[in-house]
């Protein structure tokens, strides 16, 4: 046991302290957040782990009005977590016949496992929480919160499945949108644009380094890695907004005749319990979840 102890501390230090971002990341990283603030907030102990010197360097540009707060959201609705879900979004056939050419071309073996495994329909699915978040169910369960329309969130993640159309109803809601896409210019974002995994480093600084950080799916590694990270140096500092699809289903399904503060309750009792910061239970990762003392006594 006492072995295992300092297995979980030497793991701690590897993701906590000891793996950092390489320069050019960290400078890209620290223009973004300069950007996303407007040039207007001092840095913060989340800024100085994530991109170190760079932080404090002077771009001289002067400080701009507007809000220097801002919630990062991970939408995961790319077009391969919507077709490997096997759920449907309202798209109808010509729907369901795109995914499924989308599903024959990427994911065959899946399709193989498909044809020996027990159907379940699209609707048991969605009720077992097990499709993705749409781009309009995240802007009512932020509305749901108490998120106002001025809000100023930054985007993380690749291209939304449907693009506008999909995103029309969330742009209305919420049309103080930003991306690194549009924030960065293209001599910046060059180094990168062949790299996935160096634009989702991009991606990280930005929700790590958030006012608050709102997933859409708790079982994402990258969300998962945001969140840890935010707790192990947020100081209690740092929300996390995680859904319970599940839960979330049913406040869905009641949608025809919930009232809005009844929505409004459940949404808001729903992330209430998942902010809970517990104890990392026996068998969680540690990276999901520091918050235990083999991992949060940060002097050892």
């Amino acid at each position: 046991m006492y072995v295992l102890k300092w297995l979980q501390r030497l793991r701690c230090k590897c993701n906590f302290h000891a793996l950092k971002f390489v320069p050019k990341i960290q400078q890209v990283g620290s223009i973004l957040i300069k950007r996303i603030r407007k040039y207007r907030a001092s840095q913060s102990l989340l800024d100085t782990h994530l991109v170190g010197k760079f932080i404090r360097n002077k771009e001289g540009h002067e400080a701009a009005k507007g809000s220097t707060k801002y919630l990062a959201l991970h939408l995961r609705f790319e077009v391969d977590m919507v077709a490997y879900s096997l759920c449907e979004f309202g798209g109808g056939e010509n729907e369901r016949n795109e995914l499924q050419a989308y599903r024959e071309r990427h994911f065959p073996l899946f399709l193989q496992r498909l044809k020996n495994s027990s159907s379940i329909s699209p609707m048991d699915l969605r009720k077992k929480g097990r499709c993705p978040l749409t781009p309009e169910e995240a802007a009512l369960v932020l509305a749901g919160l108490g998120f106002k329309q001025e809000t100023y969130i930054y985007l993380a993640g690749s291209h939304i499945y449907g693009e506008n159309s999909r995103m029309e109803a969330f742009n209305r809601l919420y049309p103080n949108i930003v991306t690194k896409e549009n924030l960065l210019t293209d001599t910046e974002l060059a180094p990168f644009k062949n790299f996935s995994s160096q634009l989702a480093a991009l991606d990280f600084i930005a929700c790590a380094s958030a006012d608050v950080f709102a997933m859409t799916d708790s079982g994402s590694q990258f969300s998962s890695l945001v969140s840890g990270f935010r707790t192990y140096y947020g100081s209690g500092h740092a929300p996390t907004l995680r859904p319970n699809k599940t839960r979330l289903a049913a406040i869905f399904t009641d949608n025809g005749t919930i009232g809005w503060s009844s929505f409004e309750f459940r949404v808001k009792k729903m992330i209430l319990e998942g902010q809970n910061v517990a104890i990392r239970s026996y068998g969680r990762s540690i990276y999901r979840y520091p918050r235990c003392p083999e991992c949060m006594c940060k002097h050892h």
